[in-house]
């Protein structure tokens, strides 16, 4: 189920479709895009996405998934020993699978930041800290401990071995899948000025969409309107 409009985003390049021009204007309004909204309302019209979908995000994808009401969970390894513990029914015929993805075969990649201020009074001590914190040893042994995966190509090597010589939990096999996956994934949404206002006006057209208040077509040129006209 489409949790929030992060999700909503990512399908849009995972199927090939551009968001925004060089100049910055909207780039999705074409007949590949039109598809991705077509894809998200057939979803939810013909009672293949819960109707909280459209209002409520990870944690009522993980409800609904225990309670058996849902299929698929798009989810990190974390979730399954809490998976186990509330339902544990749900666990016994639950296994991990790679992410579902478009006619690109991009994965998408959830990353976390070190960022140095550029007002630092202490730069040096930054920047040692920050190499300290990525080098290929720490990132290994910060995987292995956190359940996250490394964020260098040597840590990466290591941590997928690890991952498959030993333990054969649920979570070991998950962590797996998830590390085979790296070196195909990245971070599908672009790096730009006012992507909040971008996923927003995407995703309040594709609401309107799926509950039939607007065409798909009329949809998808709000949304480019929307963005095109933002102040």
């Amino acid at each position: 189920m489409p949790e929030d409009s992060t999700e909503v985003l990512q399908s849009f390049v995972q199927m090939g479709v551009d968001l925004v021009d060089a100049q910055g204007h909207a780039a999705f309004n074409t007949p590949a895009g039109k598809q991705v909204f077509q894809y998200w309302v057939d979803f939810y019209q013909n009672d293949l996405l819960p109707k909280e979908a459209l209002t409520q995000g990870h944690r009522r994808a993980i409800e609904l998934y225990q309670a058996g009401e849902t299929a698929i969970l798009a989810s990190g390894p974390e979730f399954l020993n809490e998976i186990a513990n509330n339902a544990p029914q749900i666990a016994k015929v639950t296994a991990a699978a790679p992410q579902i993805t478009g006619r690109t075969g991009k994965k998408g990649v959830a990353v976390m930041n070190l960022v140095i201020p550029r007002a630092t009074d202490q730069p040096e001590a930054a920047i040692a800290f920050a190499q300290f914190i990525t080098n290929d040893a720490n990132q290994l042994a910060f995987a292995k401990a956190a359940n996250v995966l490394p964020s260098t190509t040597k840590a990466l090597t290591d941590y997928v071995q690890f991952v498959n010589s030993g333990e054969t939990t649920p979570v070991a096999k998950a962590r797996a899948v998830s590390a085979s996956q790296l070196r195909d994934a990245g971070v599908l949404i672009p790096a730009m000025a006012d992507i909040k206002q971008l996923q927003k006006a995407i995703y309040d057209n594709l609401q309107a969409a799926m509950l039939g208040e607007k065409t798909v077509d009329q949809a998808i040129a709000d949304a480019a309107l929307n963005w095109n006209q933002r102040s």
